[in-house]
């Protein structure tokens, strides 16, 4: 059996309520994420501003501009009207650009319902006011972080909408909350594990993005596996550093939401930083290569936002600082690996 023939093992609980979920985004990640929901046996409507995206969701069950290739289910649909499609939803997903999040949630506080518990899919840190994702969605929604959720984890769209199987972290200050997202999104190819460091969860989301468009840099220069490995090891150490002093669970770094996420965000060729990344290390200037790579590129921005928190804590975070200062203040790519080398010799737990 192919990976693209798996089917959920989870059916819908005999005597429960059917979900309705809403995602808003219909880029690659809302709309996989979609179809995760729906293989696990929630009703699904997915948002998006292009309207003829949505028309081929919603009559075709394809979204060719993103997804191409993949055959959605028979249990999505979409629409461009965002109120319609939040009305009465138990669940609300939300994979929007997060530096544009705030803009685009506030307007709708009113229109999601009261029982609703909203789900951040998003991977950054906004600029100017350094909040997590989480914490834009409550506030922009009015929602109470006991109904808010994030997920996170190695969670490649396009190899989930061929539902190959992975498996992520739902996290939640509310264990009845983590558990509801957690079955509207468990099946037979996405497992989903519950925790409570909501903190963790997001700082590596977000953090893995950077790290990822460093090694992308240094592979577009031509640099091998041995710096990856070190960039991959060393930015693990970054993202947990922050993390703890924003008072993280320590265990978070090393699951599937830290090292797992690290793992295959700087890894895949279909990693979307780990692109541009290596655009830029090739040669290309920033807006050439967001251009080359399309869809969003999330460490671009978020790069700037994490380091203001990190500096803003005391945190010392150099391949944060090194990729800020090739792709915002002009360094050249050639002095990025110097500088993530130069530094004081100390031990390597430090």
């Amino acid at each position: 059996m192919t990976a693209d023939q798996v089917t959920h093992d989870r059916p819908h609980p005999p005597g429960a309520p059917r979900l309705r979920a809403a995602v808003l985004g219909a880029g690659a990640w809302g709309t996989t994420f979609a179809a995760v929901m729906a293989d696990a046996g929630c009703d699904v409507t997915v948002w998006g501003r292009d309207e003829k995206v949505c028309r081929q969701i919603a009559d075709e069950h394809r979204n060719e501009a993103y997804l191409p290739g993949v055959e959605l289910p028979a249990r999505v649909t979409a629409s461009s009207d965002a109120r319609a499609v939040l009305a009465g939803a138990d669940v609300v997903a939300v994979a929007i650009p997060s530096q544009s999040a705030r803009a685009t949630l506030t307007p709708l506080a009113d229109a999601v319902a009261r029982h609703a518990v909203a789900v951040s899919l998003m991977k950054g840190v906004e600029l100017s006011t350094d909040r997590r994702m989480s914490e834009v969605v409550a506030e922009s929604l009015g929602i109470p972080a006991d109904r808010i959720a994030v997920v996170s984890g190695p969670n490649l769209a396009l190899e989930i909408a061929h539902r190959q199987p992975t498996a992520t972290v739902v996290a939640s200050t509310s264990a009845s909350t983590a558990q509801l997202v957690a079955r509207a999104c468990a099946s037979a190819y996405f497992r989903p594990y519950t925790n409570d460091d909501v903190v963790g969860v997001e700082l590596c989301g977000a953090v893995k993005n950077v790290i990822a468009l460093a090694v992308g840099i240094s592979q577009g220069r031509g640099l091998g596996y041995n710096t990856m490995a070190t960039v991959i090891t060393r930015g693990l150490v970054e993202i947990t550093r922050l993390g703890l002093a924003l008072g993280a669970d320590a265990d978070t770094f090393p699951g599937l939401a830290g090292l797992g996420d690290l793992m295959a965000t700087c890894a895949s060729p279909d990693s979307r930083n780990h692109t541009l990344g290596g655009h830029i290390g090739r040669g290309m200037t920033l807006d050439e290569a967001v251009s080359a790579t399309g869809g969003t590129a999330e460490g671009v921005k978020s790069c700037r936002s994490v380091l203001e928190l990190a500096t803003t804590l005391g945190v010392e975070m150099p391949i944060t600082s090194a990729v800020v200062k090739v792709l915002h203040e002009g360094l050249p790519v050639d002095q990025l690996a110097p500088l993530l080398l130069a530094r004081p010799h100390k031990a390597e737990g430090a």
